[in-house]
């Protein structure tokens, strides 16, 4: 027996059965990740729930507000003290993910794993308007991570795993595996890896199959009945709702930026930060209670309630603005679903001025409400194809594949035309700032980068020997199509060949830009 068990261990751990190795890997992953996020959002259904009727009583009862005020402020201390005890919890966590896929970063995955679980409850649970999502994302990239480091896999494999994870964290949040997939391939790691499919697969498809076993299978967002776009006449009023909501998103990253730096400018001392958007949440709660929270039941609002188009502007900026005071604290919270929510919103601004001027029939406001999300989400995140599949899912509008793809690019390209920086690059750039600080406190690793040569770039058509690699760099292997290519100093590189370089890992940044980045 024994025997037996050391033949299959040795056959597990050898190298052409990698992929195997981490489709295995990824289903742990995704079951751990399933069953905490499972946990995360009822604990944060609770709050949805209970919240609105808290401040209810304390609307009929105000003699208990003094108490309220003095639980949200104590609330505040702790989101401090936890972002005190571990940077890595503050924000959305996706920024410090893709620092970590640089080698730029690193994390304590059990401590940023019960920190953040429990700060992410805490804030979205006392109204700040902030997402599950982000918190979800790196939860799933904690116990990647950790189920790597347990097993003690290498730190190249390590990588995949903790990819595989936030890919099973998005999955899980939103009952959307096909868009936490694509997500690790767009966004994380803006590559199409085989090995990076293989586990983000197993771990998405497992960890959505846990949650639904606790939810169901339900779409997140309840939409009755959509109709199906059809006419050709809808798809140009379509790019002009993809244009319209774009720009809406410009002011998105802006304003993100403005916030964050406005709270390191203020004299105000750490431990106050948590406490100003927690004390505006209280003064919303009896002014404008719809913006409190990650916002999903308001999108479930705006399609049965008539809203006037006053209040629907009304809504927008109490959300934008709500949202850039919680963000900008740095407590530990998400933007994907405040953003999805704004989106939401424009989409029915959109549809009111449509109807309102004879250019469209009211039965089209869902499809604007729905079509508005993914148009916002590809202008400020500026990855358009895991935002169509990611509201496709949420929503369960499967026949309207081409509609959001449309809506999306539109949006995507009002963006780009505008010089608009994805807004997490522009969250982990701002991280960066102090780059030299952050290389010599992070300890280096060597690890195999996979490259693929992109159109164009400065690796096209240029050869080995002619490339400015990074300090210490080793090409190790070139495949192009099923061929394996010696790394010889004469080898001509061209587009779509994968490399596989050995470096340290802060030098990951400047091998990619190698391989994507245009020559000048």
């Amino acid at each position: 027996m024994t025997n037996k068990i050391e033949t299959a261990m040795r056959i597990f751990t050898e190298p052409r059965h990698f992929k195997l190795r981490l489709f295995l890997e990824g289903n742990i992953i995704g079951i751990f990740t399933g069953l905490t996020i499972a946990l995360f959002r009822y604990l944060l259904e609770l709050s949805e729930d209970y919240t609105p009727l808290i401040y209810g009583w304390l609307r009929d009862d105000p003699a208990w507000l003094p108490v309220w005020i003095f639980a949200l402020l104590v609330v505040g201390w702790l989101l401090y003290r936890i972002v005190q005890k571990d940077g890595m919890t503050s924000g959305s966590g996706i920024p410090q993910l893709k620092g970590m896929l640089l080698g730029r970063m690193d994390m304590d995955w059990a401590r940023v794993l019960v920190l953040k679980f429990t700060g992410a409850v805490l804030g979205i649970g006392a109204g700040l308007s902030l997402g599950r999502e982000g918190p979800s994302v790196q939860l799933g990239a904690c116990i990647g991570q950790g189920v790597g480091r347990v097993t003690k896999r290498s730190f190249a494999e390590n990588h995949y795993l903790l990819t595989a994870g936030a890919g099973a964290g998005l999955a899980a949040a939103f009952n959307a595996p096909l868009a936490g997939v694509i997500f690790c391939l767009e966004e994380l790691t803006k590559n199409f890896s085989p090995f990076v499919l293989m586990g983000s697969i197993a771990a998405a498809v497992t960890a959505t199959t846990v949650t639904q076993y606790f939810f169901g299978m339900e779409p997140v967002f309840h939409m009755g009945e959509i109709p199906v776009v059809a006419t050709g006449s809808i798809y140009a009023l379509l790019i002009a709702l993809g244009a319209f909501v774009g720009l809406l998103g410009l002011a998105f990253n802006r304003m993100l930026t403005r916030s964050l730096d406005g709270y390191d400018k203020a004299r105000l001392p750490h431990w106050a930060k948590p406490m100003v958007p927690l004390l505006l949440a209280c003064v919303l709660g009896f002014a404008l209670p719809q913006v409190l929270g990650g916002g999903s039941r308001l999108v479930d609002a705006l399609v049965v309630t008539d809203y006037s188009l006053l209040f629907l502007v009304i809504l927008l900026l109490g959300k934008f603005f709500f949202t850039m005071v919680c963000f900008g604290s740095g407590v530990p919270g998400g933007i994907f679903l405040p953003m999805l929510v704004l989106g939401s919103v424009g989409g029915a601004i959109f549809a009111k001025l449509a109807v309102a001027a004879g250019g469209m029939e009211p039965v089209w406001t869902v499809n604007c409400i729905i079509f508005g999300m993914a148009a916002y989400f590809a202008a400020v995140v500026k990855s358009p194809v895991t935002g169509a599949v990611l509201i496709m899912e949420m929503t369960g509008s499967f026949d309207h594949m081409l509609a959001l793809i449309l809506v999306s690019m539109t949006a995507y390209l009002v963006a780009d035309l505008t010089n608009s920086e994805p807004v997490y690059d522009m969250l982990l750039n701002r991280s960066l700032a102090l780059r030299t600080r952050i290389e010599t406190a992070v300890r280096r690793h060597r690890i195999m980068s996979e490259l693929i040569v992109g159109m164009g770039s400065q690796l096209d058509g240029a050869l080995v020997r002619e490339i400015c690699w990074p300090a210490g760099s080793l090409l190790v292997n070139v495949r192009r199509g099923g061929e394996e290519l010696a790394p010889n100093g004469s080898l001509q590189l061209r587009e779509g060949d994968y490399l596989y370089v050995l470096s340290d890992d802060v030098h990951r940044a400047a091998l990619e830009s190698l391989a994507l980045e245009k020559s000048s």
